[in-house]
């Protein structure tokens, strides 16, 4: 009965423990759509609104292995070394840990990059931290999917 009552209070543990509290749901929430909202604002070129959710110190890894700093995104969408046609998002999911949000994502990219045509399949991982002025992207790295 001893050994039954244990794994009973341990399987209650687990689960309590395990399940999201409502901040984190709404943390995630909150992440996952401001991660979307970003594509649209470097679709759109609303490079001051991009500007306030990329971290002075964001590393930005590109699937050809190009890594840009927060100017360095700015410039080229402003310039359209790098042009974002179309992101659709076909697959995203966040995980919140205390100060920060790890979104990992699937999607199709359409993008002219130095005046070439590009249609790119990615798997991605962006982090967000919390500071003072919101959550803002430090690092993004991604991968292209055959």
């Amino acid at each position: 009965m001893k050994q039954f009552l244990f794994l009973l209070l341990l399987f209650v543990t687990t689960v309590a423990t395990a399940q999201k509290t409502k901040e984190e749901s709404a943390t995630e929430k909150f992440v996952l759509k401001l991660h979307e909202t970003k594509f649209r604002w470097m679709i759109n070129k609303k490079l001051d609104s991009l500007s306030t959710i990329l971290d002075e110190r964001v590393q930005y890894v590109h699937s050809n292995g190009w890594m840009e700093t927060k100017k360095e995104i700015i410039d080229d969408l402003r310039s359209g070394k790098l042009v974002m046609n179309n992101v659709t998002v076909t697959e995203a999911s966040a995980r919140v840990y205390k100060g920060f949000v790890i979104v990992n994502g699937k999607g199709v990219f359409n993008v002219v990059l130095e005046g070439k045509k590009v249609d790119i399949n990615l798997l991605y991982t962006e982090v967000y931290a919390k500071r003072q002025n919101g959550w803002l992207l430090v690092s993004r790295h991604a991968n292209k999917l055959p």
